[in-house]
């Protein structure tokens, strides 16, 4: 044996050894935890989101996350580190994830809520400190142990939230080892380790990571790609959508997955929408400086780290296109008509750039969109600004999304807001479409294991005709 081999033995079997660990710890708290009762488990929860919402502490995490990273902005994701945690608390109270859940008499079922055990959470580099704390508070409230794998550059503000939960879980006499975090230096073998050893895997982030989930032999729930596009149609009221689609393409930079890559404008207010996004501080560009933006975000085909979740004016000064970045925009603007890798436009950005199509009616607005998410974003989630409200149930029966926001900022709504009724969440499934097994947003019930106990009830047996009457009366026996 060589000894590049051998070397690579010995690490390996290092890091199973050092992830095992872990995991042992995790399942021996988890064991007593688990059967402690519902006052322990919300205690837990209400622990670890306690440690991230307290104002000096979201402050810290919020600042670590954009110093390490360089995503986003601290501003936001302290708004964003609170509200997203204060939406996850009100959707989990009075939820009984314990003991017996339901009983229903006439079928005889009770059902009893389990815990899944120990929880591997990966987390992307994007929300360092939001998406385990998500994560965490549902392992927690569901009786669980969580280990989180995050991203190399988010592990810092991680660990340090981390740290946070473990001075609020002393506090209620519960035990560290419900929540703990991969070592330093954060490996694609650490991680792959840390799937297999697990009981559930929940993976929000790159693509690659949710395949490794999907592909660990553990059960998993992972996300789509987000390329997410919105609709103005003519019945829309320009100036609120412009407003809306504004604070959905900035806030954080950019950083969410639910930010609009693409408005897809119908042809009867096309001029005056852009007029309205110009007044919100959007900037068009002409083919010239569309080219040069072009040359700075994509290099080799892939998106470039320097303009990932910048402000649109850093990513103008790195464009060359310094006489529009003197002017701050909020963000940059380009027209496209095609779709696919040969137009990178028409993918997700991860930056405060706004891809404009021009649609002719309401159906070929849907088709664009269709064309988009079959390229990019299948599943995901679609906006649409209108003053007809059965449009949004049309695009619901059609396209393939998970999810269709209507008259909202998008990344604001889609993992649920104060004013919508979906789940607070940041990680979004998205159905088969998204190669994912489920198309809700992530929240405690994935959670849970169900047992159900079945017990004797009066039998009936129907009639054959009760149920194929109508079909016999159509086509005959």
């Amino acid at each position: 044996m060589n000894v590049r081999a051998t070397t690579e033995a010995v690490s390996t079997s290092d890091v199973e050894s050092v992830v095992g660990d872990l995991v042992r710890r995790a399942r021996a708290a988890q064991r007593t935890f688990e059967f402690a009762g519902q006052d322990a488990l919300d205690a837990a929860a209400h622990a670890a989101a306690w440690a991230i919402m307290e104002p000096a502490r979201n402050r810290r995490l919020a600042e670590l996350a954009v110093a390490d990273t360089g995503l986003g902005n601290a501003d936001d994701k302290f708004r964003k580190n609170y509200r997203k945690t204060l939406g996850l608390l009100r959707d989990l109270h009075g939820q009984k994830t314990c003991g017996v859940i339901a009983r229903d008499s006439a079928s005889g079922i009770v059902e009893i809520a389990r815990a899944v055990g120990v929880v591997a959470a990966i987390t992307p580099s994007t929300n360092p400190a939001a998406t385990p704390a998500n994560k965490i508070i549902n392992a927690l409230k569901c009786g669980n142990a969580v280990i989180v794998a995050p991203s190399p550059k988010g592990y810092t503000s991680c660990a340090l939230l981390v740290g946070f939960i473990h001075e609020q879980l002393a506090k209620a006499g519960l035990p560290a080892d419900l929540v703990q975090v991969l070592p330093p230096p954060i490996s694609k073998a650490a991680t792959a380790a840390l799937l297999g050893q697990c009981d559930l895997v929940v993976a929000t982030g790159s693509q690659a990571n949710v395949r490794m989930a999907y592909a660990s032999g553990t059960p998993a729930f992972g996300v789509g790609a987000g390329n997410v596009a919105s609709i103005v149609t003519a019945s829309a009221n320009l100036d609120d959508a412009a407003r809306k689609i504004k604070l959905s393409k900035t806030f954080d930079n950019a950083t969410s997955c639910s930010s609009e890559n693409s408005v897809v404008i119908d042809d009867a207010v096309f001029e005056p929408m852009l007029a309205a996004l110009a007044a919100h501080g959007g900037v068009l560009l002409d083919d010239a400086e569309k080219a040069r933006l072009q040359a700075a975000m994509w290099h080799g085909g892939k998106l470039a780290a320097e303009c990932t979740a910048k402000s649109a004016a850093q990513i103008a000064r790195l464009a060359g296109l310094e006489e529009i970045a003197v002017r701050n925009p909020a963000f940059l603007m380009v027209e496209e008509t095609g779709f696919g890798a040969d137009h990178p436009f028409s993918g997700e950005k991860l930056a405060p750039v706004l891809t404009v199509y021009r649609a002719h009616g309401f159906d070929d607005a849907a088709d664009i969109v269709r064309r988009l998410y079959a390229y990019m974003g299948a599943g995901h989630s679609v906006g649409l600004h209108t003053g007809d409200p059965e449009e949004a149930v049309r695009l619901g029966s059609t396209l393939p999304v998970a999810r269709v926001i209507a008259n909202q900022a998008h990344c604001l709504a889609t993992g649920g807001n104060f004013d919508n009724g979906l789940p607070f969440s940041l990680s979004m499934g998205c159905g088969t479409w998204g190669r994912n097994n489920f198309s809700a947003n992530l929240g405690f019930r994935q959670y849970l294991n169900t047992t159900r106990v079945a017990y004797p009830i009066e039998e009936h047996v129907p009639e054959l005709d009760d149920l194929l009457g109508d079909f016999f009366a159509r086509y005959g026996r």
